[in-house]
């Protein structure tokens, strides 16, 4: 599919060109002009950098790759940066990157993690502003240890269908997964990398994605084996994070993130074990798993004094009034949450990051009128990404970069079991196979403790379920949300935590 750029400048071609008429060229209708052909951009650029305390020379190659059909014929252009040090050794790892969405650009990780110039904005909760933004070097980067590929799956970023291909074809769980993994075939024979460690992952919905592609990747006889996969901000099961009448988990799933969240607001008090987030989160856990569980498991048969029970027990660990829970049946939404906690101060708390508050148009309602956790960092995001890109890699096509929200209608259906994939929606199963088939794969799971898109106890909840082996899984957890990277002292700790996790191999 041509960019909108050179489809306009074509369509304006076409009105201006003479056409002979009819009569002259004894009526035959002029020949339809073939179409442009489209070739992929490349550029390569060099740097150096410091990174976990050594000094890296690297490669930097800013390209499109041409995903092709079984005749040849280019069905699609995914875009990438890879950052390859010079001269590696020969068991240099190398680690393939993307974020979520889905419909996200690989920008979040590029600029804000992992990449060797990132963006600095405020490390607290507070807004981005305006422009200028600063672009930084990027000491935390894991250039030192592993070789990275940021990917930007079709309809992200700079990454399109081409010719006649419905974008539609590459837009769903498997359907995205099998062309990402198609792109990794395609750059480990293009750079000469098939016996190298290989580690795997992604943010958000990027760790739905790790987990399709590893399938696609491992699950078939012409394996890409793997060292390990690294879950960000973890999403795997969405039946049981599923916010439909009569789904009780999700309710059980947010208690401790409302909880270390209300400690944070100074909405409730610490647990007696320790002043910190991770006792609180210790005791909500227990609470949610052996109390509130099977106490929602009785619907409106929960009265009396259990019902009193446990509704002065959900207040204590939401920081909301009593009243309040009754009046919600003692399910209390995220949304609502965001709106209520702070009521009394006329502020909301963010979605992504419930460390970030904002003001709606009035204190009225019931949920918020947006994500102060998004809107507080997405403009800077976005400038970082095009200014870098553009300027310093060289890379700078007409197109436009899609940070997020430019895919729509995906295919959420899973292959198998029976068909009952249409009902439920839950990737674990590809991880505990993968763990199972593939004795030599770890995975780390980092979740932030403000994140309710991606709720911490959702994530080791859909991790501890049969079949999946625990002995390789590895959990770390930060003082920010969503993208815990915002925070620079959790920055620092998330690349020390993968760092050390490569070097385990």
């Amino acid at each position: 599919m041509l960019n909108r750029f050179a489809s306009s400048a074509l369509a304006l071609c076409l009105c201006l060109s003479p056409v002979p008429l009819a009569a002259q060229d004894g009526g035959k209708a002029p020949e339809k002009a073939a179409p442009a052909k489209v070739e992929p951009m490349v550029s390569v650029t060099k740097h150096s950098g410091t990174f976990g305390g050594q000094r890296v020379a690297y490669t930097a190659t800013a390209s499109d790759t041409f995903l092709k059909d079984d005749k040849g014929n280019p069905k699609a252009r995914i875009f990438s940066v890879s950052y390859v040090k010079d001269a590696p050794e020969p068991n240099r790892p190398v680690t393939f990157l993307f974020n979520g969405g889905p419909g996200s650009g690989s920008l979040w990780l590029h600029m804000g993690a992992f990449g060797p110039k990132r963006v600095a904005i405020p490390s607290d909760g507070r807004d981005d502003g305006a422009p200028p933004y600063r672009l930084i070097d990027n000491p935390d980067s894991l250039l030192d240890v592993t070789d990275i590929v940021f990917i930007d799956p079709v309809g992200t970023g700079f990454s399109t269908a081409l010719g006649d291909t419905d974008p539609k074809e590459f837009w769903g769980v498997t359907k995205d997964a099998k062309s990402v993994a198609q792109f990794i075939r395609q750059w480990l024979s293009d750079n000469g990398r098939w016996n190298a460690p290989k580690f795997l992952g992604g943010e958000s919905y990027g760790t739905t994605r790790t987990a399709a592609v590893a399938n696609e990747l491992e699950g078939t006889y012409n394996d890409v084996a793997l060292n390990g996969l690294l879950l960000i901000s973890t999403i795997l099961d969405f039946g049981a994070q599923a916010e439909v009448p009569g789904n009780e988990m999700p309710y059980v799933l947010m208690v401790p993130s409302m909880a270390v969240t209300a400690l944070y607001h100074g909405k409730t008090t610490p647990a007696a074990s320790g002043p910190g987030p991770d006792a609180l989160a210790q005791e909500a856990r227990a609470f949610a798993t052996n109390e509130y569980l099977p106490a929602l498991m009785k619907g409106s048969a929960l009265v009396g004094e259990e019902r009193a029970r446990i509704r002065a027990k959900l207040a204590r660990y939401t920081g909301l009034s009593e009243q309040y829970l009754e009046n919600a049946d003692l399910r209390v939404t995220p949304g609502r949450f965001y709106k209520e906690l702070l009521r009394d101060r006329g502020l909301v708390v963010g979605r992504l990051d419930a460390r970030y508050t904002g003001k709606d148009y009035d204190n009225a309602g019931e949920e918020p009128d947006n994500d102060p956790s998004f809107y507080g960092i997405d403009g800077s995001y976005t400038a970082a990404l095009n200014a870098y890109v553009r300027q310093e890699l060289k890379f700078s096509p007409e197109r436009q970069y899609v940070t997020i929200g430019g895919v729509r209608d995906w295919d959420w259906d899973l292959p198998g079991n029976g068909g009952e994939s249409r009902y439920y929606k839950n990737v674990a199963p590809y991880i505990g196979r993968a763990l199972r088939e593939n004795s030599g794969l770890r995975v780390l799971v980092a979740q932030g403790w403000y994140d309710f898109a991606t709720p911490f106890f959702g994530a080791e909840y859909s991790l501890t379920r049969t079949g999946i082996p625990t002995d390789r899984i590895e959990y770390t957890r930060y003082d920010a949300g969503h993208m815990m990277y915002v925070n620079e002292t959790d920055l620092s700790k998330l690349s020390r935590d993968i760092r050390a996790f490569i070097g385990r191999r």
